[in-house]
């Protein structure tokens, strides 16, 4: 019984929590605190504030804590199933229509009028990375990452997640 406690407990705050984790704390705390009494105020609010500390989506981390609290390894893995599983069903159901509507043009244009913006986004993250470098590491250290970044996978044909990992040894070691 304890496991669909857990599941139900996350579950709800995942399909009434639009907005993501900071939406779904109060939730999560009716749900922990008020109605199912797994933890005080307190305790909640201390373990709130370590997930924060960590990185990652709060409501998984969350829901991932408290069920391991209260159900072991399995109530964990279905606590953070129960926290994801509405978004995953919406998901799964709107990529089934957009695949079933496919070639109807409004889902055409849609689609192409949705690329540059995700290109524009992703433009202005790029951006913000490269501010955050020049300011931290200076121009030439930038731009020879970024040059070196570019060889590697262009023309070497080396994978980024390489590059990544060899930038963050360069860094440790060179801007430390």
């Amino acid at each position: 019984m304890i496991y669909w406690d857990i599941f139900l407990a996350f579950f709800i705050p995942g399909i009434v929590g639009y907005g993501g984790g900071p939406a779904s704390i109060p939730l999560v705390e009716n749900e922990v605190v008020g109605r199912y009494e797994w933890m005080t105020v307190n305790d909640f609010s201390e373990m709130l504030a370590m997930a924060n500390a960590l990185p990652g989506p709060i409501a998984t981390k969350m829901a991932g804590y408290i069920g391991y609290e209260q159900g072991g390894v399995l109530g964990s893995i279905i606590g953070i199933f129960a926290i994801a599983a509405p978004s995953l069903i919406l998901m799964v159901t709107l990529l089934t229509l957009l695949y079933k509507f496919k070639d109807s043009p409004r889902v055409k244009k849609m689609t192409a009028l949705i690329r540059p913006t995700i290109a524009v986004l992703l433009g202005v993250m790029a951006l913000g990375f490269f501010n955050t470098s020049y300011e931290g590491a200076g121009i030439w250290q930038t731009a020879f990452l970024i040059v070196a970044s570019f060889l590697l996978m262009e023309k070497f044909k080396i994978h980024p997640a390489f590059v990544i990992l060899g930038s963050l040894v360069y860094g440790a070691v060179f801007l430390a």
